[in-house]
């Protein structure tokens, strides 16, 4: 099932035969027009390809219009997903204009509602969407899981003679969950190629069962990530073993890497993370790829570490802008060696490496192109032309009329 997300510009397409798509979302006050601006901003340059905000308040559902139309005006046309709890039944009826500026609609239908004996928020929300032809994203939660249904599930399994683990159950009610909401969502007259499925845990493992559960029991499109996936190595880690497997299996058509930032942190590290799981695992290409040693006894010095930090940080920066004037250039391969021992080797097998000298060896650094020595940097400039070659290598393979030319050897 394919979903359209989004109009104009940037459409983007989610499901099916469609590239597996990269989320964020903020972490602004939505309020906030100018910083929720550049927030967005700065993920999308990343590479986020659809950027979800809270909208939890009159306050936030005023400002959505007035963002969408800053984003515009500086050339920036992600589509933006609105986040709704507990009352976006109330906001999307009373700001319509937000209603319509969206591209679509995140529902958690555990918290749409409660306390209450009936769906009447839920249909709301659907009817308003429906109104506008926005797609919505039916977004089951663990640490918010529909109650009642959770309750009787459990009752019911307890009754049997050999009952089945509570985590089972819960794993269960949340494929039901979704399931039923989706159908309900169809009866108030979504199409299902306009509704996303996703059901968050926090646990690897439950990730995965939970979505194989839920991929083998419908063709919806299906939103990825651990709900809370940690901070640093620990959510990097956990989101990449949870969505490996799955993406692998061919399940999956969004991600969302949801990493805690480090105080003051970069909030497109979340970006960076989940483009590099689908590069990692050659299902999408984003930017050139570094490969770089360790570092061992015999690379005493930090030179090729700090080589390979000044490349990676390059590339990022200019990927924008390459991207627009250099298509293909995200399949680009760099290896940055530290010694004679893989230096070589690795350097071949990339479209353009460099071995610098480890301890005792000889102070050059010999380059290759394509497989083939190039030549043999020295001297106290080696970042530079090294720079200087990719550049080059960078106009005269991917540019306008660009033919893979060799670039002529200079031993």
């Amino acid at each position: 099932m394919t979903v359209k997300v989004g109009s104009g510009p940037s459409p983007v397409r989610v499901g099916w035969e469609a590239p597996v798509v990269v989320q964020s979302m903020t972490n602004t006050d939505t309020a906030d027009v100018a910083s929720t601006i550049e927030q967005v901003q700065a993920l999308a340059l990343a590479g986020s390809e659809l950027v979800r905000v809270t909208v939890n308040n009159d306050d936030a559902a005023a400002a959505v219009p007035h963002i969408v139309e800053g984003l515009a005006k500086r050339g920036i046309h992600v589509p933006i997903v609105g986040d709704f709890h507990y009352n976006g039944h109330l906001l999307l009826r009373k700001f319509p204009a937000c209603a319509k500026s969206l591209a679509k609609y995140r529902i958690n239908p555990g918290n749409v509602s409660i306390g209450r004996k009936d769906d009447d928020n839920f249909r709301t929300m659907v009817e308003v969407a429906v109104q506008h032809q926005k797609p919505v994203r039916i977004g089951v939660n663990w640490g918010s899981l529909d109650q009642a249904l959770l309750t009787k599930m459990m009752d019911a399994n307890s009754k049997k003679a050999s009952p089945e683990p509570a985590r089972d159950v819960m794993m269960e009610a949340m494929v039901v969950s979704a399931l039923d909401n989706a159908a309900a969502a169809e009866r108030y007259g979504l199409r299902r190629d306009q509704i996303i499925l996703s059901a968050k845990v926090s646990g690897v493992r439950d990730l995965i069962d939970v979505y194989t559960a839920l991929a083998s029991r419908c063709d919806h499109a299906l939103h990825l990530g651990l709900t809370e996936a940690g901070m640093g190595a620990k959510g990097i880690v956990a989101s990449a073993a949870g969505l490996a497997p799955l993406l692998l299996a061919g399940i999956g058509d969004t991600i969302r890497v949801s990493l805690t930032p480090a105080p003051g942190g970069d909030r497109t590290e979340e970006v960076h993370v989940a483009q590099q799981i689908l590069q990692s695992l050659s299902i999408r290409s984003f930017m050139p790829q570094v490969t770089s040693c360790p570092g061992c006894g015999r690379t005493t010095s930090t030179y090729f570490q700090e080589l390979a930090e000044q490349i990676q940080t390059y590339l990022r920066a200019s990927m924008p802008e390459w991207r627009r004037q250099y298509p293909g250039v995200e399949e680009l391969k760099l290896a940055v060696m530290g010694c004679i021992v893989n230096g070589p080797g690795e350097s071949k097998h990339a479209n353009l490496g460099i071995s610098l000298p480890g301890t005792f060896e000889d102070p050059v650094a010999p380059v290759y192109v394509d497989g083939k020595l190039f030549t043999t940097l020295r001297g106290d400039n080696i970042v530079q032309e090294f720079q200087q070659i990719l550049d080059r290598y960078v106009t005269s393979h991917y540019g306008q009329g660009a033919k893979s030319e060799e670039l002529v050897e200079v031993v």
